[in-house]
């Protein structure tokens, strides 16, 4: 079907046939699951089975379909054979080369390709299968140049090579064209299974003809062992299926060839349409077909002499293929926290809305309220001093609120995180380095284009040291922000909750800060909250830079009658503040960034894990 399919290369890998024996798999209520776990008993209010007694094969070489009516379990069928359903939460067997499933080891030489993209629609193609193939082959840029070039060709994407995903509102690639990205993006480390969930699904007819002749021609000449579900195929489509696996309501109605579903169904007495597919009119007829089990199986099936004789070396073939690859990632922790940072800069530089709005929004808010406070700090009087506090404090609201915009792209982030880490595709570790590494020198430029202006035209305290300090803090409160927001990315399901939880824990962080209400008349089932204010440090941080040092000693600020009754010295005395402070809260505050992080660690590799086991 179509010429770009034809360059696909005739290597044939290792060949893996899957099959089950007397599968079965049932949903429990969360109470039924706790009297199991507990009390050891078997659970039966409230069990529903998804999938019983099921017996089905996937040959080398072809394409096999799962097929059914919606609810008959395709798709759940199709995770327990890619491993995403824990084998000891199904009873039976699944068996690959006529051995158990080594889960971690299969999801290796494997690729499942979900039916929701998880595609970075600033990222062109190319670089989307690049960095896919960076981070899941080893032998560095040039092998995985090598492997997208011949993958882009065989998927037919060398003329939208240079054209970026898209999505949404933005112009992007075709829906075709997405669908077989999705598929190069697990396909880079040429694995030799392919399971695929409904390949063609919101596809026109010629798009998804397109995919599953793909498809197709992948399983003939590479030897793959190709499985996807589809819903209600066309007839062209049903034509280039090997095997057909029917489910109806959890049972296997039919596992072989389309001619020998005609010819069952011509045996049980219908007769079928010329105008209707065999798969369409089976789906009518339904109850009408037998349940195909292991008895049934070894009436319809025959293995070949060739094919017996072939059994023992695949086993031996498997055995060796187990014990020869280990549990390794294809790159070390820095290749990974190189590829991942260059990803996600590309995202960020890409991003207008976060890259250029946040860069004008602090070049624009600097020069703002640069002018709003215009020369206060160097003025003298009571009233200037309440006034430069709450310049302190507005500015902290601002610094830390305004960093709440990459929370969608921490989420977003965090979906294809939890894909590419269940592939093994890299460490947790290194996405999370990764990630904090590529916000230090973008938040510190955001910084600079807001302290530039603000600090001179405000008058602050006028020197270099002054201002470099200054800047320093407001580095350390965009990072303690953004980690905070990282932090609470990986916690929550969605972007409002996180936005509701977010917002309302800066809220508390500024009443607790000390600036409303002291920190003596804070009650002391509270004064925790003091402590854990983001707020505190850095507005003590400013207040000690202003009134602090040497020049605090001679600094009058404020005046009264032509004398000077406050200094800066005696002004943070009464604040209870001390000299020191100025570096020890400096470190208190990269307490805060390190440990956001490394909760974000902690909780995204929980994640990561439950998703894996």
């Amino acid at each position: 079907m179509g010429s770009p399919f034809m360059s696909i290369s005739c290597t044939r890998k290792t060949p893996y046939r899957i099959e089950t024996k007397n599968l079965s798999y049932k949903l429990c209520s969360q109470l039924d699951e706790y009297r199991s776990l507990c009390f050891g008993s078997n659970p039966k209010s409230g069990a529903k089975f998804i999938l019983k007694g099921v017996n089905c094969e996937a040959r080398p070489g072809e394409l096999t379909a799962i097929a059914g009516p919606s609810g008959a379990g395709k798709t759940t069928l199709l995770e327990i054979l890619s491993g995403r359903i824990p084998t000891c939460k199904v009873s039976g067997q699944v068996l690959v080369n006529h051995m158990p499933m080594d889960v971690n080891r299969f999801r290796r030489t494997s690729g499942y390709v979900t039916q929701d993209d998880a595609l970075f629609p600033s990222l062109t193609v190319r670089e989307t299968l690049m960095y896919s193939a960076m981070l899941r082959l080893p032998g560095g840029r040039k092998v995985a140049a090598s492997r997208v070039a011949v993958l882009m060709k065989e998927l037919g994407l060398d003329h939208v090579a240079d054209s970026r995903i898209g999505g949404g509102s933005d112009h992007g690639i075709s829906g075709g064209e997405r669908r077989r990205v999705s598929i190069g993006v697990d396909l880079v480390h040429d694995p030799a299974v392919i399971l695929i969930d409904e390949p063609t699904s919101g596809l026109d007819s010629a798009s998804a003809l397109n995919v599953v002749s793909l498809l197709r021609l992948m399983a003939f000449n590479q030897g793959k062992t190709i499985i996807l579900t589809i819903h209600q195929p066309g007839f062209r489509i049903l034509e280039l299926f090997d095997g057909l696996i029917l489910l109806s309501d959890g049972f296997v109605m039919h596992n072989g060839s389309l001619n020998l579903l005609e010819a069952k169904l011509k045996l049980a007495g219908h007769y079928i349409p010329a105008h209707v597919n065999v798969l369409e009119f089976a789906l009518d007829v339904m109850d009408s077909l037998v349940i195909h089990t292991a008895e049934s199986e070894n009436n319809l099936f025959l293995l070949g002499d060739t094919e017996n004789q072939n059994h023992k070396m695949r086993m031996q073939q498997y055995s060796k293929l187990v014990k020869e690859k280990a549990f390794k990632y294809s790159n070390s922790p820095m290749e990974e926290i190189l590829i991942l940072g260059k990803r996600f800069c590309c995202n960020i530089f890409r991003t207008k809305q976060l890259f250029v709005t946040r860069v004008i929004q602090a070049l624009v808010a600097g020069f703002v309220l640069g002018t709003i406070f215009l020369n206060v700090g160097s003025k003298q009087s009571h009233v200037v001093l309440q006034t430069r506090s709450g310049f302190f404090a507005f500015s902290l609201t601002f610094l830390l609120s305004s960093t709440t915009e990459g929370l969608p792209i921490f989420l977003e982030e965090r979906r294809t995180l939890m894909r590419e880490t269940s592939r093994g595709a890299y460490r947790v570790s290194s996405y999370v380095l990764a990630n904090t590494l590529v916000f230090l020198p973008f938040l510190l430029l955001v910084g600079f284009l807001y302290t530039t202006p603000v600090y001179w035209l405000v008058g602050l305290r006028k020197n270099i040291d002054g201002f470099l300090y200054f800047s320093l803090v407001v580095w350390l409160v965009l990072l303690m922000s953004n980690s905070l927001v990282a932090c609470f990315s990986a916690l929550v399901p969605n972007f409002i909750l996180g936005s509701s939880v977010i917002a309302g824990l800066m809220g508390s962080f500024f009443l607790f800060s000390g600036y409303f209400i002291s920190k003596e008349k804070i009650p002391s089932y509270w004064i925790f909250m003091h402590y854990l204010s983001l707020f505190k440090y850095p507005f003590e941080c400013f207040m000690i830079n202003e009134y602090g040092g040497q020049q605090g000693k001679s600094r009058c600020i404020e005046i009264s009658n032509g004398n000077c009754i406050l200094y800066g010295v005696e002004f943070l005395r009464q604040q209870g503040l001390k000299e020191s402070q100025k570096w020890t809260n400096l470190a208190v505050m990269l307490g805060f960034i390190m440990g956001y992080r490394v909760v974000s660690f902690l909780i995204l590799w929980f994640r990561c894990y439950s998703t894996r086991k």
